[in-house]
């Protein structure tokens, strides 16, 4: 077995030679300088390979631990998910961590969960959706084998019916409107200054859910800008009170529907956020009911609410009402 350790100054340098790992899924170089890795692993056996990337610099708060994550995983046996999760997990106490926690590619603004719950055997489930974690069947099963345990669940909600409304919503509408509340698509011509906007709304509504780590503006511009060119500016709906932003809700149409040859008739609800104050309470159900009047007027006849955290009682509170749980999502957890 062979083990091929990577850091930070060998991301960006050319003269470091990488295995060939053919075999897995490709990850660019770039990706991992991008991502702010600590160290990237790969492990070679006769028959099977693996890698993984390391944070332990810039990752998520947790009181009472210090976590390591766990990310870019993938291996095509589980001789070799084994050596690469116990050289990660060794790196990581070495660095000091005291949990380790994945799969997660440094933060829960990147990439993170398995798909762990697929509603139905996998050639009848809901095919994956635009954004959706991706994971073959072992890989939850090769973590929980080393040693991890479920530390936090999430799921995602299929709404069939775009014309149900939620009658929550129309009392708040009209409380809302009345302190000067107006709900807008983003304006593409204003396309950096809204999501400037949109950056500084998130710090304030996300600081408090779990496993949040803050993040700077160009980090933040660098994590949306690939979407530009796929967003309908009507999915994107900003609720303003003057000239301050106090919710949004970003939707994007699933486009994968496109790449399967199929007509595209599915909306998703990527991200919702509120300002946290009692004076927008109900804000959240009100956008959810525009974006799917919004898509239904687009042709759409579905809306996937995706990857909610199961902890979060509000947005689990909108989804049940609208439709049905479609698949669940899990991140892990091991003590070092």
């Amino acid at each position: 077995m062979i083990f091929h350790h990577f850091t930070r100054t060998d991301f960006s340098s050319d003269s470091v030679v990488y295995p060939d790992v053919s075999t897995l899924e490709p990850l660019k170089r770039e990706i991992l300088a991008s991502h702010d890795c600590d160290m990237h692993l790969v492990v070679a056996t006769e028959t099977e390979h693996a890698r993984a990337s390391l944070w332990w610099t810039h990752v998520p708060q947790m009181e009472g631990r210090r976590p390591g994550t766990i990310g870019h995983f993938a291996a095509t046996g589980p001789i070799a998910a084994a050596a690469v999760l116990d050289e990660a997990s060794r790196l990581l106490r070495q660095a000091g961590c005291t949990c380790a926690v994945g799969p997660m590619d440094g933060t829960t603004w990147r990439k993170y969960r398995f798909v762990t719950d697929l509603r139905g055997e996998r050639d009848s489930a809901e095919p994956p959706f635009m954004l959706e974690p991706q994971n073959p069947d072992d890989y939850p099963k090769w973590f929980m084998q080393n040693g991890f345990a479920p530390l936090a669940q999430y799921s995602s909600t299929l709404v069939t019916d775009l014309e149900r409304e939620d009658p929550r919503a129309d009392r708040a509408r009209a409380r809302l409107a009345a302190g000067g509340i107006e709900i807008r698509a983003m304006d593409p011509a204003r396309f950096d200054a809204d999501l400037e906007a949109v950056y500084h709304l998130s710090c304030q509504s996300f600081t408090q859910q779990y496993l949040y780590t803050p993040i700077d503006l160009p980090h933040f511009l660098a994590l949306y800008q690939p979407l530009r060119a796929r967003m309908v500016a009507e999915m994107v709906l900003l609720a303003w009170q003057g000239a301050t932003l106090v919710g949004y809700l970003f939707g994007i149409p699933d486009l994968t529907q496109a790449q399967r040859g199929l007509q595209v008739n599915t909306a998703i609800i990527k991200t919702l956020a509120i300002l946290p104050a009692r004076a927008f309470a109900g804000l959240g159900a009100v956008l959810v009911n525009e974006f799917h009047r919004r898509a239904r007027a687009m042709g759409m006849t579905r809306c996937i609410h995706a990857l909610a955290h199961e902890g979060n009682a509000r947005s689990q509170n909108i989804s049940s009402f609208f439709g049905e749980r479609m698949r669940g999502y899990t991140l892990y957890i091991k003590d070092l």
